[in-house]
């Protein structure tokens, strides 16, 4: 790390405002250039594109992959076959390979890992985890798909080391544990600011680092201290005289979720996470909360269509096969019942051709409408923003914009049926404005459902998002199946007649 030492004038009156600074001479072989456009191709990322639009030779792409940022690096080495990206990054540099292995996606660095322990190579793996930050080489850990891999892996680490990771693999990593770096610096109450800024010198502190903890006896969270209080104070002042008491924390148990809200909230950009008696169990940094809200986010979406909340595009087949066939096993049979409804009316669909059409068209319909109050709820419930003594309001809403959508396109229904009549006997405009009413009443109850529930399951303690657009479907089916024909079927004596004799 690199640091700028700033030298004030020894007379602080020589400092004026808005006076122009001296100009300072500039070596001619120096860039001064430092401004990098993200939007453009770097010269590394052009030099790997083009070494692999040829034969991949290894030696050489591993030197051009080492020379890239840490994420572009990983998504070189996503690109290659497996075994080809644990040759390139045994031939890297230790560190840089490090670097991107960890932003590799988690499903992809686990098989590069499985790859190196395979080949007898468990060292240079455990080498690798040792380089990244502990939460990093944890999260890597979990990936793996037996014990017997985090053990190899484990078991050739020092000692220490590897009580700390096994430790953090073990927290749940739905959790505010599971989320948390043990890479910190906490500084003792008892220290006085000279014995804190010699520590701070002999360590490597992160950029964004404003702020330091301060543990009391027995690794108590006591406190925060700013860098800026020990720069503003004198050497021999005691830590505890200058910090914060005042400190904001959350426990090793709670939810992801909750820890993503608090960051939104308070706008943190550090939270320490503290045991049931408030010992410091480590730190949780805001890029480790981007990431959380971006795999919350596809998590729900997931859950939504009975996905497995945890699968990932690379996840192995059969962690795709266990996440998904329970729920769409469960969609067939909840699917049948709704399908059902259109067996006790074959006769009258049979008579009446235009009715499948209709059936489908009020099906699909229906279900987008509910769609679209389930994603609205959702998105409410994410962000806190659903209050219980609203929820009524909020159901009667959404019933209101789906019968009056349902009214609106029920017209252009009629219009459409109207249109068909010309074309077909089993068309009229009378099925037509039957169609229109059925689906402003299957849009109103569709919508009143979509919104409800994920409302439901939030009352009950389940998760909002677990399948809720499969319940959905079977309801706004057999709503908007039932509502159709069922007043095709009481109108039927009034409508015209077809080729068939129906009456």
């Amino acid at each position: 790390m690199s640091y700028t030492h700033v030298v004030m004038p020894e007379n602080p009156s020589d400092i004026h405002d808005n006076e122009t600074p001296p100009e300072v001479d500039t070596p001619a072989d120096i860039d001064v250039q430092q401004v990098e456009d993200l939007s453009e191709v770097t010269p590394e990322d052009e030099r790997v594109a083009e070494l692999m639009s040829h034969t991949i030779d290894v030696p050489v792409l591993a030197e051009a992959v080492q020379q890239q940022e840490a994420a572009d690096a990983a998504d070189t080495l996503e690109d290659l076959e497996d075994e080809e990206a644990a040759d390139v990054l045994e031939l890297m540099e230790d560190q840089a390979a490090a670097d991107a292995l960890a932003e590799m996606e988690g499903p992809l660095a686990a098989i590069v890992l499985d790859d190196l322990v395979d080949e007898q190579k468990a060292d240079y793996a455990a080498q690798l985890l040792h380089l990244m930050a502990p939460d990093d080489a944890a999260d890597l850990l979990q990936e793996l798909d037996t014990d017997e891999q985090r053990e190899a892996l484990l078991q050739a680490m020092p000692v220490p080391e590897a009580t700390n990771l096994r430790r953090l693999a073990g927290y749940d990593e739905d959790t505010a544990a599971g989320l948390m770096t043990t890479d910190y610096l906490a500084l003792s109450d008892s220290m006085t600011v000279a014995q804190a800024t010699e520590i701070i010198r002999g360590r490597s502190l992160s950029d964004e680092i404003n702020d330091l903890l301060i543990t009391a006896p027995g690794g108590k969270l006591a406190g925060m201290i700013s860098l800026r209080a020990l720069l503003l104070n004198r050497p021999e002042d005691r830590i505890d005289d200058l910090m914060n008491r005042s400190i904001k924390a959350v426990r090793a148990d709670l939810d992801r979720e909750d820890v993503a809200r608090e960051f939104d909230r308070y706008d943190f950009s550090m939270l320490p996470v503290i045991d049931q008696s408030d010992r410091l169990l480590g730190i949780i940094t805001v890029d480790d909360i981007i990431d959380i809200i971006r795999e919350e986010q596809t998590e729900d979406v997931q859950k939504t269509v009975g996905a497995g909340a945890e699968e990932a595009v690379y996840s192995p087949l059969t962690e795709k096969f266990r996440g998904r066939f329970p729920w769409l096993s469960t969609s067939l049979v909840l699917t049948s019942m709704a399908a059902i409804i259109a067996v006790f009316f074959d006769e009258l669909v049979g008579e009446r051709p235009i009715l499948a059409f209709l059936m489908l068209l009020i099906a699909a319909l229906v279900g987008n409408a509910g769609h679209q109050a389930l994603a609205v709820t959702l998105r409410g419930i994410v962000l806190d923003e659903v209050r219980r003594d609203r929820v009524l309001p909020l159901i009667l809403r959404e019933g209101a914009v789906g019968f009056l959508q349902g009214l609106a396109l029920g017209i252009m229904v009629l219009l459409v049926v109207w249109a068909l009549s010309f074309i077909s006997n089993s068309a009229s405009w009378e099925i037509g404005a039957v169609a229109g009413f059925s689906l402003a009443i299957s849009m109103g109850v569709g919508t009143l459902a979509g919104s409800s529930i994920p409302l439901i399951m939030r009352g009950l303690r389940f998760d909002p998002a677990q399948s809720s657009a499969i319940i959905l479907i079977v309801i706004t089916d057999g709503v908007a199946l039932s509502t159709f024909l069922g007043l095709i079927y009481a109108f039927s004596p009034w409508l015209p007649m077809v080729s068939s004799g129906m009456s």
